[in-house]
């Protein structure tokens, strides 16, 4: 048993949601956090990826992205690094000597949905847009971070279908 010290009202606080995927499509991002991890077994690491989508009806929801920059799969290295690659282009940045180098630059990124697979629901699938991939977009200054713990939360209707898949 744990005590609380006091009585949690859970009628106060909104409950988490279930994770959505987000619909195919291009999205205005900015890497807002970004930072090493260990590989599951150990032998290896990734680049963790939080950005922040900044404009449209999914503003301030995230995407999270993870580059196998440290694995013993030279082919999951290699995907890591194109995608690294594609990032920084996107950003304007050829030459990096951290992650934090491209935080808060807005970029465009690809989204498309990856079927289910073994245990797992759908997912998604990013991949970033230089250049010559993008179309135009009107500049847009950078939006600060929310504060950690705090998520928008979808409206109940949002929360039952999945938008792309709701009836008209």
């Amino acid at each position: 048993m744990a005590s609380f010290g006091h009585t949690f009202d859970a009628s106060t606080v909104e409950p988490t949601t279930p994770f959505e995927v987000f619909p195919p499509g291009k999205y205005r991002v900015q890497l807002v956090a970004s930072e090493m991890r260990p590989t599951k077994d150990g032998m290896g690491q990734y680049l963790l990826l939080e950005l922040d989508v900044l404009e449209g009806q999914y503003a301030g929801r995230k995407f999270f992205d993870r580059l196998n920059l440290v694995n013993a799969n030279p082919d999951a290295v290699l995907m890591a690094q194109r995608s690294l690659s594609a990032l920084c282009r996107a950003a304007g940045k050829m030459q990096v000597s951290n992650s934090e180098q491209l935080h808060l630059i807005p970029i465009q990124i690809d989204v498309k949905v990856r079927p289910p697979k073994g245990q797992y629901g759908e997912s998604n699938s990013i991949r970033y847009l230089s250049g010559s991939d993008t179309q135009p977009m009107p500049p847009a200054a950078p939006v600060p971070a929310a504060p950690a713990g705090h998520a928008r939360a979808a409206s109940p209707a949002a929360q039952s279908t999945l938008p792309w898949k709701r009836q008209g």
